[in-house]
């Protein structure tokens, strides 16, 4: 199985992912690798789930502080096509859980992750509409990722576009800090991923890992608005060992204080953050090619299993207060041929920011996997374990 589509947050930002073929066909899906399967998900195992109606195929959302509302590129045959006719190309909406809202906010280009500041005012998003005549290169591959990709905000309806970068770089996997100071995110140079930050405005900024074989990506800020959540992998091992082993860390904004948080080798994809400061989610393969979503505890212990569903279930995301997660889901059943947004009720397990007792410490289990070669390139800023 071709790993280049676990490596970034974004990777799945075009497609929203069709299955390759005519109903029935047992072909990959051309962006997630994942294959249909003739069982339906176990629902009886999972806490409360739904489908959100009307709305097509779409990559990984985003809630606004009102819960209600989310952003996503979702597929769209407006958007610069890339040749390929099992993908469709992707554009930023906004949406409602109930499906009765649903606008476009960009109109050109190719778009993949976006986020809302916490005002719920303005939407920050990645898009390649200004760099249109750039190679549109591969959202799903590391080493083609599109060079003209760009970050811009604007208002909910799309109206009073900001650009805030300017580059022939990948800037992508986007966020915005809980107090709305910070934006964090991916940048891509000459192949090389790390993580940098800015002001709102776009004004300031700031590189904040400075790594070489590590690759670092999607990005979280904490509720402490100064601890970043990541995930890394090495390039060194990049399609020679199935799945890429990938490594939770948190950092400091200003680039000191790595610390290791997961200690084996598998492959821990986008960890996203409870309002908590203690748990996420994230995806994990398991049984050879099945996506399921997992919720880790920076205080260490076993995740638990949130989805049973032997298809593809990924790209999630927490509610602002962290009763509900959103995320995508290919039907097992092979009825739709494509990834779908559905939402889990999480109310359950108490995870929202009345529980935020700070950044806890990870203990070290006895059987721990070490890193000991992830380096800043800036000298010893770093305790890692």
């Amino acid at each position: 199985m071709n790993t280049a589509h676990h490596l970034s947050r974004c990777t799945l930002a075009l497609a929203a992912a069709l299955l390759a073929t005519a109903a029935g066909a047992q072909q990959p899906d051309a962006m997630s690798g994942a294959s249909p399967v003739a069982t339906a998900a176990e629902s009886s195992r999972e806490l409360p789930v739904r489908r959100i109606p009307n709305i097509p195929p779409a990559a990984e959302a985003y809630y606004a502080p009102d819960g209600q509302t989310l952003i996503a590129q979702v597929r769209d045959p407006d958007a610069q096509q890339s040749g390929d006719a099992r993908i469709g190309s992707a554009l930023t909406y906004i949406f409602t859980e109930d499906g009765k809202t649903f606008r476009r906010i960009n109109d050109h280009g190719q778009d993949a992750c976006s986020f809302f500041f916490p005002d719920g005012k303005r939407v920050i998003w990645t898009s390649t509409r200004d760099n249109m005549d750039m190679p549109l290169g591969n959202w799903s591959d590391p080493k083609d990722y599109p060079p003209g990709a760009e970050l811009y905000t604007s208002d909910l309806y799309g109206k009073d576009i900001r650009r805030l970068t300017r580059n022939q770089w990948y800037d992508a996997e986007v966020t915005v800090s809980p107090n709305g100071e910070w934006i964090v995110w991916t940048r891509v140079i000459d192949g090389n991923a790390n993580l940098w930050r800015m002001r709102a405005d776009g004004t300031g900024e700031q590189q904040v890992t400075f790594t070489t074989d590590w690759q670092p990506g999607a990005p979280f800020y904490l509720p402490d608005n100064d601890t970043i959540i990541f995930q890394a992998w090495r390039e060194s091992e990049f399609g020679k060992v199935e799945p890429t082993p990938m490594t939770v860390f948190t950092i400091k904004a200003d680039g000191t204080g790595l610390t290791q948080r997961t200690f084996d080798r598998d492959m821990t994809w986008g960890p996203g953050p409870a309002a908590d400061g203690r748990h996420y989610i994230f995806t994990r393969i398991i049984d050879g090619n099945n996506h399921e979503l997992f919720l880790g505890d920076l205080a260490g212990g076993e995740p638990r299993r949130l989805t049973w569903n032997p298809g593809f279930d990924g790209m999630k995301s927490f509610s602002r207060d962290s009763s509900k997660m959103v995320f995508v889901r290919m039907a097992s059943n092979g009825a739709l041929k494509g990834l779908y947004s559905h939402v889990m009720d999480l109310s359950s397990l108490k995870l929202g920011p009345e529980n935020y007792r700070g950044i806890p410490e990870t203990p070290v289990p006895a059987n721990a996997v070490l890193v000991t070669d992830f380096t800043t390139g800036v000298g010893d800023r770093t305790n890692s374990r």
